[in-house]
């Protein structure tokens, strides 16, 4: 049997202990001593110190080898919640959670993110509270909020930077006006690395290298390596979507370049393609349900989107070799049409050692990807060390 990996170069304090409790696993002193090195009395601190902040609770007796059984100890997901915040191009979907990404309450409206940063936030705030209420918590309850963004984010800051679909919100303090309104941390971030997260958080979390690609009116990816999402120097790593296609038409796109993916393979291109045959498509929606209802001619204009797609994937699966790509966004909902496309493209023009054991698959997450990742942001923030020290502190 293999021997437990001691930690005590790194678990110096309770918020480090407490890592080890994360996942779930009730632990006994005894068990926490042989993992971390740490003394008995330095264990029995750290540990009155986590259930007097009712981070963990004892949770029964373990099996004895003689004498008293010892008492074991486990995470109490629901001392403290999280507010989810998804906003798209027309729509706002909010969850309040546990500190364990279980739903507690959820809502979903319709709200245009080009009506402004006020009335969003404001209509943020407000459901904010009525899910608190529906849940039976209050906002004193509320640990952090995430949220998703239909636009580049600074991440360092949480203000949106130049958003194409988002007038008005350019150098917003997001941040700022959310956190005066319900009193606790917020964090920001781009809705596709959240809609990554919470894919990889919830349905593949012993994957380590992911990329995960939306598909709508824009296209965009996040980017998983190592199991860490990664965001690059700025925040705007993983925007396939303005990468020109390989042979592309020199289509204007809205970032002010030719011949950009989004432009050539997003859901607005493929309806103003199928608009120009006579066809009834405005949007992406349009695009997937004239693709559910049979149409030949727009299933072939999503399995040649997906083509295109995949020309640009092909050079992202090569550069970071992912186990795993999941496509997800409204356009996903067009189903194997599109995904074939991208399938034919991307094994037949990547590296063979980069695609021998690659899957390509439709999101499990779908519409609810974004809240739980949103979900999954806030509650590392509230739970890594530092913070767990500073509460206890």
């Amino acid at each position: 049997m293999s021997q437990p990996v001691r930690l005590a170069t790194r678990t110096t304090g309770a918020g480090e202990l407490f890592q080890l409790f994360r996942n779930g696993s009730a632990r006994t002193r005894a068990e926490l001593v042989s993992i971390t090195g740490q003394s008995r009395s330095t264990i029995a601190a750290r540990i009155d110190s986590l259930l007097a902040a009712g981070l963990i609770a004892p949770a029964g007796e373990a099996s004895s080898t003689g004498g008293r059984p010892p008492t074991t100890f486990a995470f109490q997901p629901d001392v403290r919640v999280v507010l989810a915040v998804d906003l798209g191009a027309t729509h706002a979907r909010l969850a309040l959670t546990d500190l364990a990404a279980n739903v507690l309450a959820q809502t979903y409206a319709t709200r245009p993110i080009a009506d402004g940063p006020e009335p969003v936030l404001a209509h943020v705030m407000t459901a904010g509270r009525d899910l608190a209420a529906a849940a039976g918590r209050t906002l004193t309850d509320l640990a952090a909020v995430g949220v998703g963004l239909p636009g580049p984010v600074e991440h360092s800051t949480g203000r949106p930077i130049n958003p194409p679909i988002m007038p008005g919100w350019d150098d917003s303090d997001v941040p700022g006006i959310l956190a005066a309104g319900l009193g606790t941390t917020v964090l920001v971030d781009n809705d596709v690395n959240i809609m990554a997260l919470g894919e990889h958080r919830t349905w593949w979390p012993d994957v380590a290298d992911m990329l995960f690609v939306k598909l709508g009116t824009g296209i965009g990816a996040g980017i998983i390596s190592e199991g860490v999402l990664h965001r690059g120097a700025q925040g705007s790593a993983g925007d396939i979507g303005h990468v020109a296609v390989p042979s592309g038409a020199q289509v204007p796109c809205r970032c002010g370049n030719l011949g950009c993916l989004e432009a050539i393979a997003g859901g607005a291109a493929i309806a103003e393609t199928l608009a120009r045959e006579g066809m009834a498509a405005r949007s992406s929606s349009d695009v997937v349900a004239l693709v559910r209802s049979g149409d030949p001619a727009a299933a072939r204009a999503v399995y040649q989107a997906g083509r295109e797609i995949g020309s640009v994937l092909a050079a992202a699966v090569s550069l970071l070799n992912p186990s795993i790509v999941v496509i997800g966004g409204n356009l996903a909902e067009a189903g194997e049409q599109l995904v074939a496309g991208i399938r034919e493209v991307v094994y037949r023009r990547s590296l063979p050692l980069a695609t021998q054991d690659l899957q390509i698959v439709l999101s499990k997450g779908r519409e609810n990807a974004g809240v739980l990742g949103a979900s999954a942001m806030a509650i590392d923030h509230v739970l890594s060390p530092a913070e767990i020290d500073a509460l206890i502190a």
